[in-house]
């Protein structure tokens, strides 16, 4: 089968031929039709997990994927040959991932039945990104009348987390270059804050002198994250998934949050189905590009969205 490998960390990234996968017990085998892309794709191909889990070279890459089961092993009670299912294809040992036509995965993993309004595109682009999102929101508290400042909005975690803070009822701020703020806005943002004309604390700061009660940033160093959190009202909260907060900074001010991790798993990832085929829920989807292209597409800047792979 086709695959997108890396045959050690740091080595390139190349369509490859790979064993098909067969399904022991209590797993599934997924042919799949579609994967998504996230920046955590490259890092894995880097060896950013090199020593904190097994891996399998060459490796194939890719967490989200989505698909049909196409054969289950011994044991497996939650789905059937034919099941539409979507889910995070990252489990010990690493390195059988979604960037392929088949992968494996035990049925009591990330992976769930795609309610039949969603196209499994769709669904491609929802595991890593939109459930980050969604447990983003869910940490902050977001309440109706909240102000909140989202840093990195335009891309795939930006772009839901836009959409889930305003049903949360906040007055939500997005950065945006002048040429998406459209979108953003479309989206749910209040306002939009055009970072290259401008330094984003000097604008929001003019806007809201009273400052903002939550603070996602999402894509900022620490150095760029620091004065920002000064925007950040006393028993606020600031959340970074870049690991760029400095927390004992943050409590010594009165905020909460911190650097943050997505832990959301299958619960989390069908009530973010439930959303999106109610239509409550956009899947911004900016390119989809066949399964060859990947090694040109993984760690590009400037994305406005999702990313997906066809397979």
């Amino acid at each position: 089968m086709r695959a997108i490998v890396v045959r050690k960390f740091g080595d390139p990234v190349e369509l490859a031929e790979m064993p098909v996968p067969e399904p022991g017990a209590q797993a599934v085998k997924v042919q799949l039709d579609a994967a998504g892309v996230n920046p955590f794709d490259l890092k894995m191909a880097k060896g950013i997990l090199e020593g904190k889990l097994p891996h399998d070279f060459p490796a194939i890459l890719g967490v989200d994927g989505a698909g049909s089961v196409a054969a289950v092993g011994p044991d497996v009670t939650k789905f059937a040959v034919g099941d539409r299912v979507v889910g995070k294809f990252l489990v010990p040992p690493a390195g059988h991932g979604s960037f392929a036509e088949y992968s494996v995965l035990p049925q009591d993993a990330t992976l769930v039945a795609i309610p039949e309004s969603i196209t499994n595109l769709a669904a491609a682009a929802l595991p890593t990104a939109g459930v980050t999102a969604q447990d983003l929101v869910d940490a902050a508290q977001i309440r109706p009348g909240h102000t909140v400042l989202i840093v990195g909005a335009t891309g795939g975690v930006g772009s839901f987390l836009v959409q889930l803070a305003n049903i949360a009822g906040a007055h939500v701020i997005a950065t945006a270059r002048g040429d998406t703020a459209d979108r953003m806005t479309r989206l749910g943002a209040a306002e939009t804050v055009d970072y290259s004309r401008a330094p984003v604390a000097d604008s929001v700061r003019f806007t809201h002198p009273g400052g903002v009660d939550v603070l996602f940033d999402l894509v900022s160093p620490p150095e760029a994250l620091a004065p920002l959190t000064e925007l950040v009202r006393e028993g606020g909260a600031v959340y970074s998934i870049v690991f760029s907060a400095d927390e004992a900074a943050l409590r010594e001010r009165g905020l909460r949050g911190g650097n943050f991790e997505s832990k959301g798993r299958a619960p989390e990832l069908a009530r973010l189905l439930a959303r999106v085929a109610a239509g409550d829920v956009v899947v911004p989807i900016d390119a989809t590009v066949p399964l060859e292209e990947a090694p040109a597409v993984l760690g590009a800047a400037g994305a406005r969205g999702k990313t997906v792979l066809a397979i």
